[in-house]
């Protein structure tokens, strides 16, 4: 059982924002890494307190090769000035949707790769929210405990709070489908999927959508918008296909390019999505519920906090 006075939460840049929420929900302070930058570039790190002998709590998104850098050197670090244990919690894990390569293909798998570089800096307990794909999980040897923190609550509450009479909630490919259902279960609605190809990095054919969304409102659900291309395709799926009105929902507003301005120009007005991406607020088009009450209830029940 760890005591909260053995606690030291931290976070890398991106995650700070988040961070500062999961600290007020655990009622923990949030400790601030002293950080630097030489003239060349490099990045000076320092822990402002003595982490040995203490239970440390890293939250950081790896969105790009500064901030998955900065996570791995904040758990080495850890590990160097000895502390107890190390836990760490990903909210939103870079280049999650490459966890295997084609045959041939010379890819790098770098949802592994890149995980596998995490998994060796040898922290304890890794949680990671909402995966595009479990197989990140067990990219280690057996010594590392993982979890997956799914946010189906969440995301029902949310849906709920919007009032809406006649709904169905919609996956914009079949891969996508057992999770949509398990949302539909906690909401009691019903659901439906649309069928996607993928044929290159960022290029899919949203093919034909069920009857189911005739006469409702469908909201579109997915782990996470990037580009948008395969929803505003299922958009306009729904649309032909009778709906009456269209919302898109995702855990992981990645929205890279110009996503946005496209949603917005296909007349999409609510984009309801979670706040583990970095720099995402509701604002007027976004509807940004936070995740740190999840996250901090998964590391109340792993650490089991005493008082």
């Amino acid at each position: 059982m760890t005591r909260r006075e053995n606690i030291i939460l931290l976070a890398n840049v991106p995650a700070a924002t988040l961070a500062a929420k999961v600290a007020a929900e655990l009622a923990l302070p949030l400790t601030r890494m002293v950080t630097k930058q030489f003239a060349d570039g490099e990045i000076y790190h320092a822990f402002p307190c003595d982490v040995s002998g203490r239970d440390v709590i890293i939250i950081a998104t790896t969105e790009n090769d500064a901030a998955h850098q900065e996570l791995v050197d904040l758990i080495a670090g850890s590990r160097y000035w000895n502390a107890r244990s190390v836990n760490v919690v990903v909210p939103y894990l870079g280049y999650s949707t490459m966890e295997r390569a084609k045959p041939e293909s010379g890819e790098i798998p770098k949802g592994i790769t890149r995980t596998r570089q995490i998994f060796r800096t040898r922290p304890n307990y890794v949680a990671f929210v909402d995966l595009h794909s479990e197989a990140v999980l067990h990219a280690h040897s057996g010594e590392i405990r993982t979890r997956h923190v799914w946010t189906e609550s969440a995301a029902a509450d949310k849906i709920r709070s919007l009032g809406l009479a006649e709904y169905v909630l919609v996956s914009p490919d079949y891969g996508f489908s057992k999770r949509v259902a398990r949302l539909a279960g906690i909401l009691d609605c019903p659901h439906t999927a649309a069928n996607k190809d993928r044929y290159d990095v960022d290029k899919t054919i949203v093919g034909q959508l069920s009857s189911a969304v005739r006469g409702r409102t469908a909201i579109i659900c997915d782990d996470m918008i990037r580009t948008g291309g395969s929803m505003l395709q299922t958009v306009d799926r729904c649309y032909e296909a009778g709906a009456v009105d269209v919302l898109v929902m995702a855990t992981h507003l990645v929205l890279a390019g110009d996503a946005r301005q496209r949603f917005l120009d296909r007349g999409i007005t609510r984009i309801i999505g979670a706040d583990t991406y970095p720099g995402r607020a509701s604002d007027g088009l976004l509807d940004v519920y936070s995740v740190a009450p999840l996250i901090a209830r998964e590391l109340e029940h792993y650490l089991r906090l005493a008082g």
